[in-house]
């Protein structure tokens, strides 16, 4: 794409599919592990290497941006440390900064019932199978936010008495606590509840965990207010009696695709499913109940909405009544068929021997063919072009690419023929796994002739359903030892493919650096961006692509020369298509105050009938945006083009006026991430 040559070269905020980025993220670096220093003698001393899913961030309403947090992301952005021992476990979970606590051992609490007393921003998991906590649990207090628990076993603080009113041993327990991910626990047996969420805490999602054996499974509530914000989906709940979860005064409950099991012949016996109290505001659907009494019951002061739930073997009450709300105005989910629910928890419910975001989306992420890549040759291939290679032709499932830590000098390209390829990072940070290339539009080519922009990418894309996760793609040719080449454009990331998501990734380069196009101009290519970074300076987010970047840090970097001058967006969207929408991220970078344009809209080859469109929402925005933030473009003025803000913040905001359009309310309804999606709900495979 050409630069105009006369110019220098140049909310408690609740939203759709909101992302996990922490407030303080400033610049594209500052996400990485360090190594581990300070650890006790039963720690391990050396450097312990971040799983792949400590990056994880959690879905459902903990996923949405409120009460200053935005998602819920646990000790992603501290050390990994791995503990076998009571003592190091407290150490680490009570500590002021954030950690990922890998238990990899049984560890017994002392006295029984203790309750450890987790501190924020803590990602406690389960190493395989083998992280046990036996006689007690874990206790999250007023205030206490960004908490992981995952892939542990939390049992048998039972004391003899099956409804026990003097032992109050819970699993896990929130009093006041909010963004907190429980996942692929395995709960039981306990002396009081498995799971309580109460005294208002919040935003809170539980997934994929069994609970069973026990008197009282998950209780919701316990508190006058109705604040409690919820999403529970893909629980095995077996073999409990009652709270299957009882749900009071919650503002929205949103339940599915539970499996809800009272075996017959058992001496437990449920006394009722899943309970709406008070003012609560459930839906409940896709859930799977076999055998319970009373599987459904409501208070008639509280609303509750099933859609899609079967019942086999039920008794008693099955009770609705009332309006709900609807989960997709606040995160995208996709709810699995229910007569799969059974066989779904039965197989990926619970602890498992490796455990990351595929485990958690759907059978079809947990049958994926996983190719690794190491440069040291300890995977099965050496470069990242080789494993998708290897892919079939026209592959009719997922195939995750694990490419190990190291820089990967190469080009990689995914054909059109090989849709479901994820690309995963394996390292404990994005810039652990790197894949660059320095070539620019005017690179010659070896056959001949020029690269031209969209052929300079160092990573293209072209194939359908494509994820990229947990790595950086690079460019990084020089500009100021090739002054003499006639096209400067260098793409990190090109793609030309529908439903492309790209989550936990850094896009670094200069000019042009992030291509979002589609196959053909009369093709639609929907983009999802969250939880990343991406770095540039002259229209460095462009394309025709449908595109949407959520929850993301924008960096704006100096010229070659050191000036600052540059433009963030130039669209080419095509005529009653959706173009570039930036939301609930964050435009910084260290260059001179009012010198970036928002965009400016690029006719490509001088289409008249293209109808560029950038939409920036709820994004803080630096002094280095120009008060008058939109521009014109090769004798093309934006003002005949679709350019807008709306309730953006920041020293770079200002006030609506001719030369600065804001939406209105009402049309901001119409510019959301779900309107720009239009019916695809991206998920981690």
């Amino acid at each position: 794409m050409s630069e105009i040559r006369s110019k220098a070269r140049h909310r408690r905020s609740r939203t759709a599919l909101a992302a996990g980025v922490p407030l303080a993220l400033t610049a594209a670096g500052v996400m990485s592990y360090g190594t581990v220093f300070g650890v006790g003698a039963q720690a391990e001393a050396a450097a312990a290497a971040a799983p792949a899913w400590a990056a994880d961030t959690a879905d459902g309403f903990a996923s949405v941006n409120s009460l200053g947090q935005n998602g819920t992301y646990g000790g992603r952005d501290g050390k990994t440390v791995t503990v076998k021992t009571l003592a190091d476990l407290e150490k680490y979970a009570t500590a002021a900064e954030p950690y990922v606590i890998v238990v990899a051992a049984t560890i017994t609490m002392n006295p029984v019932g203790k309750e450890i007393k987790v501190r924020s921003d803590k990602t406690i998991v389960g190493a395989g199978t083998s992280g046990h906590i036996v006689g007690g649990g874990f206790f999250l207090g007023s205030g206490v936010h960004n908490v992981i628990i995952r892939n542990l076993t939390v049992r048998d603080a039972y004391q003899g008495v099956w409804n026990d009113k003097e032992h109050d041993f819970d699993a896990i327990q929130m009093d006041g606590a909010h963004h907190v991910w429980i996942d692929h626990n395995d709960l039981r047996n306990m002396a009081d509840g498995l799971i309580d969420v109460r005294k208002d805490t919040t935003n809170v999602t539980v997934s994929w965990n069994k609970l069973g054996n026990d008197n009282k499974a998950f209780g919701i509530g316990w508190t006058d207010n109705v604040v409690t914000d919820i999403t529970v989906h893909h629980n095995w709940i077996r073999e409990t009696e009652q709270r299957n979860p009882s749900t009071d005064n919650a503002a929205h409950a949103h339940l599915y695709n539970n499996f809800l099991e009272d075996v017959a012949g058992t001496t437990i016996k449920s006394s009722y499913g899943n309970y709406a109290r008070g003012k609560t505001k459930m839906l409940l659907e896709n859930s799977y109940f076999q055998g319970m009494n009373n599987p459904v019951i409501k208070d008639s002061t509280a609303s509750l909405v099933q859609k899609g739930n079967t019942f086999v073997s039920t008794t008693g009450r099955n009770e609705s009544g009332g309006t709900a709300f609807d989960p997709k105005s606040y995160y995208g989910y996709t709810a699995d068929r229910t007569a799969d629910v059974p066989g779904l928890l039965k197989s990926g419910a619970g602890p498992r021997g490796s455990i990351g975001t595929a485990s958690t989306a759907s059978t079809k992420a947990a049958a994926a063919t996983t190719l690794t890549v190491a440069k040291d040759g300890t995977g099965q291939y050496t470069t990242v072009q080789a494993a998708v290679n290897a892919v079939p032709a026209n592959n009719p499932s997922r195939v995750v690419i694990a490419v190990k830590p190291g820089t990967y000098r190469e080009l990689v390209k995914v054909p059109s023929n090989k849709p479901h390829v994820t690309i995963q990072g394996t390292g404990g940070s994005r810039k652990d796994t790197t894949i660059v290339y320095n070539n620019a539009s005017g690179t010659p080519k070896p056959g001949g002739g020029t690269y031209g922009t969209g052929g300079s990418a160092t990573v293209a894309v072209e194939a359908d359903d494509f994820q990229a996760r947990n790595l950086t793609v690079s460019n990084d040719f020089d500009e100021a030892a090739n002054q003499s080449l006639s096209g400067h454009q260098a793409v990190a990331l090109r793609t030309a493919a529908d439903k492309v998501f790209l989550d936990s990734i850094i896009v670094e380069g200069d000019q042009d650096t992030l291509l979002l196009d589609t196959a053909a101009k009369d093709r639609l290519g929907r983009v999802y961006m969250k939880n990343s970074y991406i770095v540039g300076n002259v229209d460095f987010i462009f394309g025709r692509a449908t595109a949407v970047i959520d929850g993301s840090v924008i960096t704006l970097k100096k010229r070659w020369n050191g000036t600052s001058a540059g433009y963030i967006t130039a669209p080419s969207t095509a005529a009653n298509r959706k173009g570039i929408l930036i939301a609930n991220s964050t435009v910084n970078g260290g260059v001179s105050d009012r010198t970036f344009y928002l965009g400016r809209p690029w006719h490509a080859g001088g289409d008249a009938s293209l109808d560029p469109q950038t939409t920036v929402r709820n994004t803080t925005l630096s002094a280095a945006i120009r008060t008058t933030p939109w521009t014109d473009m090769s004798g093309f003025s934006w003002k005949d083009d679709r350019f807008a803000e709306y309730k953006n913040t920041g020293a770079g905001a200002g006030a609506a006026g001719s030369e600065r359009p804001h939406l209105t309310d009402a049309q901001a309804a119409g510019q959301e991430v779900s309107d720009w999606l239009a019916g695809w709900t991206p998920a981690a495979s």
